[in-house]
């Protein structure tokens, strides 16, 4: 059955997520605004097909010109990255409330049907991860609340703002906290990218240089989940669907280590490197994963993609962009 056509709005839409998104909504037959603070030459993923609109989602005027005549809108829109960035970070990070202020206002006052925030797991408290065989973590687990200081503080404040628009005003507003979403199109070089990409470049590096040598950020136990981009699409095309209005975790509950994760890698590879191990470097909590028990009951599904098949298409589209880059074409890292 073919999809009613909407007008929709994706904030972010240059980013990682926001790309594929895009790609998949106007497969479906729907106008696409794209918009985001970045050149369109450091999008991931241009779209022809859609309105591509470069300006500042922090100013509520921008805001506003870009949600006129739009059914739905999907903010992905945030400074973020891996613990590298976030750590570092803390007020820019913050400063994100304001495009998902602006945006709700917007959704309000411009009669937007579905509203959808982009959450993530680091709302949860540090003091329920403190083990790298972590509990898995369930929605009710982020109060009381000690979040990642910076990022995690602006996520789960913009939660409360979508909860409290919906409940004062009607905005029909959806909340997913993801969990380390990776996949090709994405952030892989410059500080920002997180550790499935950041791995994969170095094992790229290593098998390059011949420089058997790889840096890990602590001790490598340190343990989290990881859900490939078609998932995470997926995911969010139900929850949209549905009637379900409380946020959600979409991640994929398989647990490994940064050393697992790295022994995956290797064997795409074919290598196996001397892992020098920083403790000084930002670590992120010891453990995380998704307790996904309330996806299933209010969706009637979960991520499906295993680790080893999503980190080997990662590292594949990784490869290339290396290879590119190093023969001298200019490529979005």
């Amino acid at each position: 059955m073919p999809h009613e056509q909407k007008r929709i709005l994706i904030a972010g839409g240059g980013g990682f997520i926001g790309g594929h998104l895009a790609g998949a909504l106007l497969a479906q037959g729907h106008q696409v605004v794209t918009a985001d603070l970045k050149e369109l030459d450091q999008w991931y993923q241009v779209h022809d097909q859609a309105e591509n609109v470069v300006l500042n989602l922090e100013e509520k005027d921008a805001c506003y010109k870009v949600t006129g005549g739009c059914d739905e809108i999907y903010n992905l829109a945030c400074n973020m990255g891996g613990m590298g960035f976030i750590e570092f970070n803390k007020a820019l990070c913050m400063i994100s409330v304001l495009i998902n202020s602006h945006l709700l206002m917007a959704a309000r006052d411009l009669g937007v049907k579905r509203y959808f925030f982009a959450s993530s797991a680091c709302v949860y408290p540090d003091y329920r991860q403190g083990d790298a065989d972590v509990m898995a973590l369930k929605e009710s687990d982020a109060y009381p609340a000690q979040p990642e200081d910076g990022y995690g503080w602006e996520k789960l404040f913009s939660e409360r703002m979508c909860e409290n628009f919906r409940e004062d005003f009607g905005v029909n507003a959806r909340v997913f906290r993801f969990h380390n979403v990776y996949g090709p199109f994405g952030t892989w070089d410059g500080g920002r990218e997180k550790a499935p990409a950041a791995l994969c470049r170095k094992v790229i590096e290593a098998a390059d240089t011949g420089i058997h040598d790889i840096e890990i950020w602590g001790d490598g136990e340190q343990t989290r989940s990881f859900m490939y981009i078609d998932d995470c699409l997926n995911g969010v095309a139900r929850l949209m669907a549905s009637d379900h209005t409380q946020p959600l975790n979409l991640g994929r509950a398989e647990l490994v280590s940064i050393n697992g994760l790295l022994d995956i890698i290797e064997g795409f590879a074919g290598i196996e490197l001397n892992r020098k191990y920083d403790l000084s470097k930002p670590q992120g909590v010891r453990g995380r994963n998704s307790d996904n028990n309330l996806i299933q009951e209010t969706l009637g599904w979960e991520p499906e993609v295993d680790l080893a098949t999503g980190l080997e298409k990662t590292y594949h589209w990784i490869k290339a962009q290396y290879d590119r880059r190093k023969s001298g074409e200019s490529v979005v890292a």
